[in-house]
């Protein structure tokens, strides 16, 4: 009987630590609440979504942001192309800033893309398709006329004269990238392409300085167009402002591109790979007019306009020469060209990389130097220093 009741000391003494150790853990560890108010079960990241699902990561000026994004037309192809790219620019630039980055293709991005791309990018990822309607032929385009003129430039051997995706990509820069349902809720886009490389570090925010300072546009490299790929694009421009002189500003940058008041075109322009302007200038009556007109006129099918030429034109005409800028800071090298600052002291002071002697500003080919006159600029010490 005394082991019967031994026995019985202890279950309850069991029973009772059991329940005093429930009450502690319940006290000191969160339990889940099963009332109507608890949370759904997040679902997995979804890297197609514009809220992409990522780690918040909060750069030193991260709250000093305007409304920008980087903006790259990739195919899933240029995935490691485009690594190259991002790294630079996260290091020189983003890591400290976490701006945001769309990604628009003709066709879907693969989950390879997507996961790679936005573990790589500080900012959230965006990734598009591009509408069929602004990849392919308009419905007044003679497309068997646009296939001899491709034939007949292949022959020539003119730069991506044979290319049918490359007229569409240019078209599709010159007129459209803005105008996607991802680009529409940004001001400040900055264009980046595969297989580039910022040479300094970038010590201030571009975006902020072009809307602090009221620039619609900018570019880093200019140079001339070839010719063959152009032979009417200025008739076209000239009937569009012979139609739409109100879209021609006072006061604009008409002599960087003509030497002769606007009668021929010198074919100078910025080179758009590199680009950092403003959506609602893009987006602007003119600017869509300009594009629509020189749309229907066909060059950039039965030729091989440029979006660069073409964005080129439209910012030195609409408008003001101080509504345009030029990055020196911005040291960059997009196959085969360089832009290094000429300033020694620049280059220590932002842990430049690039090599002096192959910055392109002052070669003949280049049309910095012509920007820097018709601004009454006065040239970097060092300019026309010759190298071995």
């Amino acid at each position: 009987m005394s082991v019967t009741i031994r026995y019985a000391r202890y279950l309850l003494f069991a029973v009772v630590g059991l329940a005093v150790f429930f009450v502690i853990s319940k006290s000191t560890i969160p339990l889940p609440s099963t009332g109507s108010t608890a949370p759904a079960p997040q679902s997995p990241p979804t890297y197609d979504s514009v809220k992409s699902q990522k780690p918040t990561v909060v750069g030193p000026h991260q709250n000093d942001r305007v409304n920008a994004t980087f903006v790259t037309l990739a195919r899933n192809s240029d995935l490691w192309d485009m690594v190259k790219s991002i790294r630079t620019v996260e290091d020189r630039f983003n890591r400290n800033y976490n701006y945001d980055w769309v990604f628009l293709n003709d066709k879907e991005f693969d989950d390879e893309f997507k996961k790679v791309t936005t573990a790589l990018i500080s900012g959230r990822t965006h990734y598009g398709v591009i509408p069929k309607e602004h990849w392919s032929y308009p419905e007044w385009i003679d497309e068997d006329k646009a296939k001899e003129a491709r034939e007949e430039m292949d022959r020539k051997k003119i730069i991506y004269g044979g290319s049918e995706s490359y007229r569409h990509m240019c078209r599709y820069e010159s007129g459209f990238f803005f105008r996607h349902p991802l680009m529409m809720n940004f001001e400040y886009y900055w264009r980046v392409e595969p297989s580039v490389e910022l040479f300094c570090d970038i010590d201030s925010d571009p975006f902020r300085f072009m809307k602090e300072n009221n620039k619609k546009y900018s570019f880093v490299i200019s140079l001339y167009e070839y010719v063959a790929t152009i032979p009417t694009l200025w008739d076209s421009v000239k009937k569009f402002t012979g139609n739409h002189p109100e879209y021609v500003t006072d006061g604009n940058a008409m002599e960087f591109i003509s030497a002769d008041g606007g009668d021929t075109y010198n074919n100078c322009h910025f080179w758009s790979n590199f680009e950092i302007g403003s959506l609602e200038w893009l987006r602007s009556d003119a600017y869509v007019d300009y594009f629509t007109s020189l749309d229907h006129d066909g060059g950039f099918f039965y030729e091989r306009w440029g979006d660069a030429p073409v964005h080129s034109i439209a910012a030195s005409i609409m408008l003001k020469k101080e509504e345009i800028h030029f990055w020196d800071d911005i040291a960059y090298y997009h196959v085969p060209f360089t832009h290094c600052p000429t300033d020694e002291k620049k280059r220590l002071d932002l842990r430049c990389s690039c090599q002096p002697k192959e910055n392109f500003d002052w070669k003949d080919y280049s049309c910095t130097k012509r920007w820097f006159d018709i601004n009454k600029t006065p040239k970097p010490n060092g300019w026309d220093k010759k190298y071995d």
